[in-house]
């Protein structure tokens, strides 16, 4: 470049024309072939050059916190709806979004409402808690007055030192009606976690509230507002909307359908718009309460239909022309497909290599070489899942805490994760790749659950993420090898030997006395002959006098002998034993 003169543009964050990159390709003895299309792709609008006279949005607060902390009984007393009855469990399975009005202060310009985010505390739901957090302008961290730092509380607050630069906190102590609490322990311990708060001179505000008196909410609301002010969160009302998909899923009737959080311009009915590898025309937009609406502005969350596919969860929502977003989208495939192609030559590279190695180590070291790699090669059993889900938020968060169950001996693979009910389609693929179906709160048809029983394929089904896990974990535990476990039921002491004649030959028959428990003629014997096992097998006869017996208790006398082995000496131990076969632990 320097050579061509272009010192100057050599430096490395500048962006190179299509015109300058010709004449280096030209420099260099080559062809260039420029295609303006394959590089044409929609982002979203530059930021506002004066961005203090735009008009105030609402913000956006994530309420999060441990799994029965009462968060959505939190919010339900907000705007007065009963949510936390209808979920599974009681426990929020995915976000949900909605606007809580902001009393008046008199100002015409103020804060009029504040849009709300409910974000699951299921462990298994971090990657949608994280994805919460990243829209979110305010996060309320929820904790239960009775029961204080919990696992999912930790990982909240790690979050918030992360982008302690980008968003508020708020604390809410929740659940102060209970009697017996103790406020000032849950704040110090907040404190040891590294969370400075105003009572203690810091600069998070803590607001104690009650989800089911609703005591303090109205204080919560105006600490919000607050923070909102000071943080002057101001967005274009006007233009291309960029927004975000809070979650999607299949609605029967509607087709693919998305729950968009608006951050900047409007979203309006008949909008072209683009997320990921899937586009839209606006065809019915509803607000939090399921009102349809017309416009959708920086703040709100509204649920989106009219999606040729279904859009992931996370992903940016822009807009377009129809032209444009369809150029988009063709160059956006592309890539992918570029991107998964690579991964497969990647794959494609490591398999052969590894082939070659094994050649040369079987060429070294023989056949007892290729034998011992390939029991090596085995690697864990595999569990193969088949995921499908309502939204596709859920299917995410099942797949990443079903993918963590296992060990090195037996795992589970998620093999194929979808959204909406069971179709034959699934339980054909869980058949040939012989795996099971996991179905969080989606059906199956009588159907299908047929064709199911007909190729042995289980379907596990349940509307809480815990029993799933569960479920999963019991099906990976019958692929490890049993624990084989011996009990000891009898003891017996040699006293003496005699040779009795047999029909045929001379058999060695121990005089013995039962020192422990019972001799059963039905259960294995082992002789331990000084501290050491010397023979283990079937007991052949066992007799009281000349008597043929079934068992002989402690403190009696008998005589046996053993299956194949006559070398008992006086002195020598039998033990009467039962294997018992445990399954395996994790």
């Amino acid at each position: 470049m320097e050579q061509s003169g272009m010192g100057e543009e050599t430096s490395y964050d500048h962006v190179l024309t299509s015109d300058y990159a010709v004449l280096l390709a030209e420099e260099f003895g080559k062809n260039p072939v420029v295609n303006d299309e394959m590089a044409f792709n929609i982002y979203p609008s530059p930021p506002h050059p004066q961005p203090s006279t735009l008009p105030l949005r609402p913000p956006v607060v994530a309420i999060m916190g441990h799994v029965d902390h009462g968060k959505t009984t939190l919010l339900d007393t907000l705007r007065s709806t009963s949510v936390a009855q209808s979920e599974a469990g009681g426990i929020t399975q995915h976000i949900g979004a909605f606007s809580v009005p902001v009393p008046s202060t008199g100002n015409d310009n103020g804060l009029k409402s504040i849009t709300f985010l409910d974000t699951p505390g299921h462990a298994a739901f971090s990657a949608m808690r994280a994805r919460g957090a990243g829209v979110t302008d305010i996060i309320v961290l929820v904790v239960a007055a009775d029961d204080g730092i919990m696992p999912q509380t930790r990982e909240v607050i790690n979050l918030i030192k992360k982008e302690q630069d980008k968003v508020g906190v708020v604390v809410a102590i929740n659940k102060v009606d209970k009697p017996g609490i103790n406020i000032e322990a849950v704040q110090q311990s907040l404190l040891a976690e590294g969370l400075q708060l105003e009572q203690y001179g810091g600069d998070v505000p803590a607001v104690t509230v009650s989800g089911k008196t609703g005591e303090g909410l109205p204080s919560l609301v105006e600490t919000l507002s607050a923070i909102a002010e000071m943080q002057d969160l101001r967005a274009e009302n006007e233009g291309p909307v960029h927004g975000y998909v809070l979650e999607s899923n299949m609605h029967k009737g509607m087709g693919s359908v998305a729950t968009v959080l608006v951050l900047r311009g409007n979203l309006k009915i008949g909008s072209h718009i683009i997320s990921g590898l899937s586009y839209a025309r606006v065809r019915v937009m509803n607000d939090s309460t399921g009102k349809p609406v017309q416009i959708a502005t920086p703040g709100m969350a509204v649920t989106v239909s009219g999606w040729k596919s279904l859009p992931t969860a996370g992903d940016d929502v822009l807009q377009g022309s129809e032209t444009n977003i369809k150029k988009a989208i063709a160059n956006r495939e592309r890539k992918a497909e570029i991107d998964l192609s690579l991964a497969d030559v990647e794959a494609i590279n490591q398999s052969r290599r590894q082939d070659r190695e094994k050649r040369e180590l079987e060429l070294q070291l023989g056949k007892d070489a290729a034998a011992a790699d390939e029991q090596t090669e085995d690697g864990p059993k595999e569990l193969r899942l088949i995921i499908k889900a309502d939204v596709s938020g859920s299917a995410e968060a099942v797949g990443g805490a079903l993918q963590g169950i296992g060990n090195d001996v037996a795992t589970t693979k998620v093999i194929s994760s979808g959204v909406g009910d069971i179709t034959d389609t699934d339980v054909t693929l869980a058949q040939t790749a012989g795996g099971m179906i996991v179905a969080f709160n989606v059906n199956a048809s009588k159907q299908v659950q047929v064709a199911a029983a007909q190729k042995n394929v289980i379907i596990l089904s349940s509307g809480i993420i815990y029993k799933l896990m569960d479920d999963v974990q019991e099906h990976v535990i019958k692929l490890l090898p049993v624990i084989i476990e011996k009990k000891i039921t009898g003891e017996a002491q040699v006293l003496q030997i005699f040779d009795i004649q047999a029909k045929k030959q001379v058999v060695k028959v121990a005089g013995c006395r039962v020192t422990n428990g019972t001799v059963e003629r039905s259960k294995q014997a082992r002789v331990i002959r000084n501290g050491e096992t010397v023979h283990e097998g079937p007991i052949e006869t066992l007799r009281v006098i000349k008597k043929d017996v079934i068992e002989v208790r402690k403190g009696s006398e008998c005589g046996l002998s053993l299956a194949n082995f006559s070398e008992l000496q006086a002195g020598d131990s039998i033990q009467m034993f039962t294997i018992i076969e445990k399954p395996g632990v994790l």
